[in-house]
């Protein structure tokens, strides 16, 4: 039997590299290598739809990034688990109303636990994107407050980027203000 029967070959080929990319990193031991490995494999999971094994990867990958105490790669796992279980929440909303109430909760999680560490990544831009990225994912898990309160925040350093030195705009005086002296 052929593993991964359903795949086009293309899909079967991308999941065999990433299977002997992960061997090899298991091999070496580092543990960012493995974390890496784990993530690309569940990135071909979540290419063709297996979304439970995309979020076992990725939670495995997330458990080695913690190990080997990148920030930035614990981040960015932690976008892709919330990104992942949203979509698996969708899936499920969609064979039966409220039946993705678990994969949101999952999705909400790494996105509070991603929002406190964020502020620790090396790049300020992507910072910005990082929160961009999981306000878009609350915005789908229904939550469009907060989702608005993290693209401020995403703007704020984005215009901070651009213009450094430039006040709070909060300190300035209001458009209407202005328009009335």
């Amino acid at each position: 039997m052929t593993p991964f029967p359903l795949l086009d070959e293309p899909s079967r080929e991308r999941l065999r590299r990433a299977a002997a990319a992960l061997d090899a990193a298991e091999a070496g031991g580092q543990p960012q290598a493995v974390s890496l490995a784990l993530a690309r494999m569940a990135a071909c999971y979540r290419s063709v739809r297996e979304m439970a094994s995309a979020e076992i990867h990725y939670e495995a990958a997330l458990r080695w990034a913690r190990s080997g105490g990148s920030t930035d790669q614990v981040v960015d796992l932690l976008c892709d688990l919330c990104e992942t279980a949203a979509a698996v929440a969708e899936t499920l909303e969609s064979q039966q109303p409220d039946r993705g109430r678990a994969a949101r909760e999952r999705a909400r999680d790494r996105i509070f636990e991603a929002t406190t560490l964020v502020g620790q990544v090396a790049d300020p831009e992507w910072e910005a994107s990082v929160l961009l990225r999981i306000s878009d994912v609350l915005d789908r898990c229904g939550d469009h407050d907060d989702a608005v309160q993290l693209q401020v925040r995403a703007l704020r350093l984005m215009s901070g980027s651009l213009y450094p030195g430039l006040p709070d705009p909060h300190l300035l005086p209001g458009l209407g203000r202005l328009a009335d002296g």
